[in-house]
């Protein structure tokens, strides 16, 4: 496979490993970029030599053939002396670039946009994702107002613009008005001037039940086009919002069914049940849980709610209601960090309290249940309690034979399965059972939590193949029963399968992990959000032996203990590198404690610290079957096994110098 080029951004090129190609200064990127504007054409010298300087030099002629001879030996460094070059030609009394489609980024862009009207819209929205995902800033950025790279420049832009609303229409076929008017409302802010992004914006609005803001939005396109351009809204807005005056059935109605019988069942207990009643609050501690498998705004506020809830139920002063509140809140969870340490601090303490009130005698069920809330609600931290109550909770659930009381407790003994490196095989057992547990007795939401287990455990194996059905089942799962925040988790996989592949360049893995991280903007998900983006790029960047080239105010969040020796050493810091790696702690016993030993690993090699070497090499042991971090099914450092010989050769090699040094 031969090199590839990226103009989607800044002009670039990268070897068949994925590697940057050096393209030395400016010109040389000009000339390259010049013929890939003319999409394998010959450019004349003449040509070239106009498009470069405004005033060419006396020796143009020269330093366009010097400027063509070094990307020659940058795109081709195998290639014998004095050979015809096969990629950058000479063709009469120019040059061509003869590169294939699929090697240019801004070519497959063009042909999965042409192609997406075509697609079934699933598959639509997975191409056009991954398309735009290629994108890294303007078109040619640094020559797109350059007369031979305008016109290209600005028809790419507008291709893009394109490519959103096609999203955006599939993603509307598909039944996510929410998800596409999320996206148009950026898309017309950036754009105000695209007729058709206003007409989907309010499309959007009013397939989700918001008819005023769909006329909201129709309105203020029209007062912005006659404003600023002194038009009026074309026939398409004009047709749209007769439409939803009328209500028009073929638009798809905004005042749904569902919303109608809500109301009135809402109003009915309103009217029917005591404000005071203790009914409430079993009610709301059911209603909070379906909140929270919502995602977004509702997540944070099914927390906030939950902790409120439970107050209530303790100052009620019955214990038994206290369980049921607490316990009903079984909402599934797949990451190891907490998004709210301090609300699940109240919540483990409630329980804990309500434990001890009920009776000795009976109410087994609900002491399970806040047994498994407090094995969950303890995760990713050393309370020794954890591991016993998750333990309890799966035998009293057992030994009832309740299948919901089971699943829930396994959800907690999967939390406390992080005691070591190297437990992804017991997490896939645990997962494996979740799956055949929850099918058989309708736990939907517990058999999408099964599939996300058995994703990150075969992840970590490096069975890709398995890891792969269990994404699309819980992506159709998810799909049948509305739970968009499993999205975020098949879409970080997605990225890591490319990055897994060694098939994409790295610029490309690095835009899909940068795609990835915007899935989580508004998720409601801190813990698993904060500090990610820059650690799956640092994992990238160090496995890939690249320069740790990251901006000083990155956000690291939790993970900056065990990023920034390595960023020191890269800074040639290394008397504070050491320092910084004196002071990491131990990763914490979670998804992605595997990565951070081996970062913690990378950084003792490369410092000759034996006595973390040492440490990490004992504390990756038992990982040696696994993917560093891909047991998280988000991102990867590589081979464990890669990292442990690296630390025996050090030792080997420090035991050999002092060996010597004893000797003189």
């Amino acid at each position: 496979m031969g090199p590839g080029f990226g103009v989607l951004g800044p002009v670039t090129a990268w070897d068949a490993d994925g590697n940057a190609i050096a393209l030395k200064g400016p010109r040389h990127r000009s000339v390259l970029a010049r013929l890939i504007v003319a999409r394998g054409r010959v450019v004349p010298v003449a040509r070239l030599v106009d498009d470069l300087w405004m005033d060419p030099p006396a020796d143009a002629v020269g330093a366009v053939r010097t400027f063509v001879a070094a990307l020659r030996r940058a795109l081709e460094p195998g290639r014998p002396p004095r050979t015809p070059a096969r990629l950058l030609v000479t063709d009469g009394p120019g040059y061509a670039l003869r590169a294939a489609t699929d090697t240019v980024d801004a070519w497959r862009f063009e042909r999965t946009v042409a192609d997406a009207p075509t697609l079934p819209p699933k598959e639509a929205v997975v191409r056009l994702d991954e398309a735009l995902g290629r994108w890294r800033g303007p078109a040619y950025a640094e020559f797109a107002e350059q007369p031979w790279a305008r016109a290209e420049s600005r028809r790419l832009a507008e291709l893009r613009q394109h490519a959103v609303e096609l999203r955006a229409e599939s993603l509307l076929a598909l039944g996510q008005a929410d998800r596409a008017a999320a996206d148009l409302r950026a898309h017309t802010a950036e754009h105000p001037w695209r007729e058709n992004a206003w007409r989907l914006l309010a499309l959007a609005l009013y397939r989700t039940g918001r008819q005023a803001d769909a006329l909201d939005v129709l309105r203020r396109a029209r007062v912005l086009l006659a404003e600023q351009l002194g038009i009026d809204p074309g026939p398409g807005l004009r047709a749209l919002e007769a439409d939803i005056l009328h209500q028009a059935d073929h638009l798809g109605r905004a005042d749904n069914p569902v919303g109608r019988v809500w109301e009135r069942v809402a109003a009915a207990y309103d009217r029917t049940v005591a404000p005071g009643a203790r009914a409430r609050l079993e009610s709301t501690a059911g209603l909070l849980r379906n909140l929270a498998l919502t995602g977004g705004s509702g997540l944070p506020a099914a927390r906030e709610h939950r902790v409120a809830a439970v107050e209530a139920a303790e100052e009620l002063g019955d214990a038994a209601l206290t369980a049921r509140v607490i316990g009903a809140y079984d909402v599934p969870a797949i990451w190891t960090r907490l998004d709210d340490p301090e609300q699940a601090a109240h919540i483990v303490a409630a329980a804990e309290r309500t434990l001890t009130a009920l009776p000795a005698q009976g109410h087994d069920a609900d002491k399970a249940r806040l047994l498994a809330t407090i094995a969950l609600e303890s995760r990713g931290t050393r309370l020794s309690r954890g591991p016993r109550a998750a333990r309890r909770a799966e035998e009293i659930a057992r030994r009832l034979d309740d299948p919901a009381l089971l699943a829930f407790a396994l959800n907690a003994s999967f939390m406390q399965c992080f005691d070591r490196t190297g437990l992804a095989p017991r997490r896939d057992a645990i997962g494996a059972e979740l799956v055949a547990l929850s099918a058989r007795h309708g736990l939907s939401t517990f058999e999408i939590l099964g599939h996300l287990v058995r994703l990150q455990a075969r992840s970590a194996l490096g069975d890709f193949t398995a890891a792969d059905h269990h994404a699309a089942a819980a992506d159709a799962l998810a799909a049948r029963h509305e739970h968009p925040l499993v999205g975020v988790f098949t879409g970080w996989y997605a990225a890591l399968r490319l990055d897994v592949t060694g098939q994409a360049p790295v610029p490309e893995v690095e835009a899909a992990y940068r795609d990835a991280a915007a899935l989580l903007d508004g998720a409601g998900m801190p813990g698993l959000s904060r500090g990610l983006q820059p650690l799956a790029l640092l994992c990238l960047r160090v496995r890939h032996a690249l320069p740790l080239d990251f901006d000083e105010d990155t956000d690291w969040g939790p993970y900056a203990p065990w990023a920034h020796p390595l960023l020191l050493l890269d800074q040639g810091r290394r008397t504070e590198a050491a320092d910084a790696l004196r002071a990491t702690p131990e990763p914490p016993r979670d998804l992605l404690q595997e990565a951070l030993w081996c970062l913690t690993a990378r950084a003792a090699a490369a410092l000759g610290d034996r006595r973390t070497m040492a440490r990490a090499h004992a504390a990756l042991t038992p990982a040696a079957d696994e993917l560093a971090g891909a047991g998280s099914g988000l991102l990867t450092l590589g081979p464990v096994p890669a990292y442990l010989h690296e630390h025996a050769h050090r030792i080997t090699d420090h035991e050999q110098t002092a060996d010597r040094s004893a000797h003189r």
